[in-house]
């Protein structure tokens, strides 16, 4: 694979994932909750994620991917479920310390991860990028073993550069609100924003 398409590749996915959506939302609200460490499972299930649609796509896929749109959308509904409970429960903490303590006790690294996998395998921008552009950027009939190891480096380092910046960002802010009437403020916020998170999976 030649080094223009790998970077046009890299760039289309970089504008797709920074924009805000059903990815970014979860990221925002888990960082502000427990701070940036929290939130890296959840990132590499996000990334599994977008491995996983772009198997379908490089593999010629796409057609069992859609035979299997059942199965997507209750994932995608569970991972909205799951994404609301944990809304519920930031809104409804305790603005203490030991609040810190039980949400990473709430959402476990395994959990982080399977919620991180399930909001982008019901994501419908990540399918429409990967089944519907990235064949007119990548001409994947002559993609093979090396190509797609390429175009999956490229996904994870880039998802991971995005991702990443907003959970800084996010747990930089979360550092300035540590008394109780800031924290209060900030669970909900954190709420607030898992909970559009859930709402945008399961209506999109």
């Amino acid at each position: 694979m030649t080094l223009a398409t790998l970077l046009t590749f890299s760039a289309a996915l970089f504008v797709v994932a920074a924009t805000p959506g059903p990815g970014v939302a979860p990221i925002v609200a888990r960082a502000l909750g427990v701070g940036f460490a929290g939130t890296l499972p959840m990132v590499a299930g996000l990334i599994l994620g977008d491995l996983v649609w772009l198997a379908c796509a490089a593999f010629g896929l796409a057609v069992l991917a859609a035979s299997f749109g059942t199965a997507f959308m209750v994932v995608k509904y569970l991972g909205a479920a799951y994404l609301l409970w944990l809304a519920v429960r930031l809104w409804r903490a305790p603005p203490g310390a030991e609040a810190v303590a039980a949400e990473r006790r709430t959402m476990s690294p395994l959990r982080g991860f399977l919620a991180g996998f399930a909001v982008t395998i019901g994501n419908p921008k990540a399918m429409v990028f990967y089944l519907a552009l990235l064949p007119a950027l990548v001409d994947l009939g002559h993609v093979g073993a090396l190509g797609f190891a390429e175009l999956a480096l490229a996904t994870a380092l880039v998802l991971f550069a995005v991702m990443g910046f907003y959970a800084a960002l996010a747990a930089r802010a979360r550092v300035f609100l540590v008394s109780p009437r800031g924290r209060r403020m900030l669970n909900r916020v954190s709420g607030a924003t898992m909970g559009a998170a859930a709402a945008g999976v399961a209506a999109s």
